[in-house]
């Protein structure tokens, strides 16, 4: 087949290149499982939004400054491209577009002296930031994707906005000694900026409501934690804001399984009690997890937490047989598969965007070698910690080279799947 065009097709070729110990960046923990080599993600045809930018129609009644974030503008666009913004939505899309937002408002604070837009510029604002985007490429549905309202630019509940009032309010040092030298894998562990911003909204939430808070005030609580966030981010350049928002969203991302789990009579049916038939059973099971696999792309500590909850609710359904083991089941089987040879593609743990050149296209990391075992509860303490995953799959160097040429549908990514 000939190499394709994005431009003209839904088709691009993608390679796949082993990388060796000495270019890939390393795990800060070590893990006792030791995956095999991440294999980078190249598409490398030219791609439209980088080569056709569109005018954005913006409305002019916006009063968000979008010239003193374009490196965040154009990191989203990226992240959040085209077809593929579905896909890398959960671990990468709507993280960084959830950062932009911030930031953009943060920085605006300089000027209005407040951490939030009326009803009004939040409606304006986050229609020419959808166009902004998709003039570098974003996808067009990208507010439904993210589920983003102009009531994430507001303040919602939050009864104080204003810069004055909180700095009034919070301990200003305690948040930038705890937020500013941030590490991804240690904040994950300790929570020690996640609680300074914690703390911070919950003595801005009781000025108005009093020193005491009932369950009923945790919406309040929350959306005060947002205006903290912003103001965190106003501290900082914008490249190191983003880096910060990034790192504490990380954590909430590796906490949950992404994927939705649709009936499993049919895995009950054949694999449950006594197995009357391991090729039945595997074959049910083999089914559902290509459902599964059409779903996303996730990181490997989503893997972790998808396999735990998957065979939670197969227990619930009479199936005791470890059947991870039966039929082979591994964390990558839980993403999304690419090349010809449908291999599983987990992300790390740790946040990090997609890139773009000129000569090689869209790139980003994914681990085709990783095969840890899909661990089934009986046997296994379940603990979604960086400790038991590796935020960045290790690279092994006694391997031979190896480079293999697998096709990708950028616009139908599985051939069957439409959105």
């Amino acid at each position: 087949m000939a190499n394709i065009s994005i431009r003209n097709a839904a088709a691009s070729i993608i390679h796949f290149e082993k990388v060796t110990s000495s270019n890939l960046p390393q795990s800060p923990i070590e893990s006792p499982l030791n995956p095999q080599p991440v294999l980078p993600l190249l598409a490398p045809s030219p791609l439209t939004p980088f080569t056709n930018i569109s005018m954005p129609n913006l409305s002019g009644n916006c009063p968000l400054n979008f010239s003193n974030a374009k490196t965040a503008l154009t990191t989203t666009a990226i992240d959040c491209w085209g077809s593929l913004a579905p896909y890398l939505a959960n671990s990468i899309c709507c993280p960084q577009l959830d950062a932009t937002i911030k930031i953009l408002i943060a920085q605006s604070s300089f000027s209005s002296g407040k951490l939030s837009l009326n009803k009004t510029h939040s409606k304006n604002c986050l229609s020419d930031i959808t166009q902004l985007l998709e003039a570098e490429g974003s996808n067009h549905q990208l507010l439904e994707i993210c589920s983003i309202h102009p009531s994430n630019l507001s303040d919602s509940s939050c009864p104080f906005v204003h810069l004055a009032d909180i700095e009034n309010t919070i301990n200003i040092p305690t948040i930038i000694e705890s937020c500013e030298k941030i590490d991804p894998v240690i904040e994950c562990r300790d929570k020690i900026c996640q609680s300074a911003i914690t703390d911070a909204a919950v003595k801005i939430a009781s000025r108005k409501i009093g020193s005491r808070l009932s369950g009923d005030d945790v919406a309040m609580v929350e959306d005060c934690k947002k205006i903290v966030l912003r103001w965190v981010a106003s501290k900082f350049d914008s490249s190191y804001a983003n880096k910060i928002l990034r790192g504490i969203s990380s954590c909430k991302i590796n906490k949950v399984c992404p994927l939705v789990f649709p009936d499993m009579k049919n895995i009950s049916n054949e694999c449950g009690n006594k197995i009357r038939s391991q090729n039945t059973c595997c074959d049910a099971m083999e089914k559902y997890m290509t459902y599964l696999q059409n779903q996303s792309f996730i990181t490997n500590l989503q893997a972790l937490n998808c396999a735990h909850s998957l065979a939670e609710n197969l227990q619930k359904l009479n199936v005791s047989n470890d059947i991870y083991n039966i039929c082979h089941i591994k964390l990558k089987d839980f993403s999304l598969q690419v090349g010809s040879q449908g291999s599983g593609c987990l992300f790390p743990s740790l946040p990090f965007d997609v890139t773009y050149e000129q000569s090689t296209g869209i790139d980003f990391r994914c681990d085709l070698n990783d095969n840890v075992e899909a661990p089934w509860p009986s046997s296994f303490t379940y603990s979604p910690s960086p400790i038991n995953i590796p935020a960045l799959p290790k690279a092994t160097s006694d391997q031979s080279g190896l480079r293999s040429t697998l096709l990708l549908s950028t616009l139908l990514l599985l051939s069957f799947f439409t959105w």
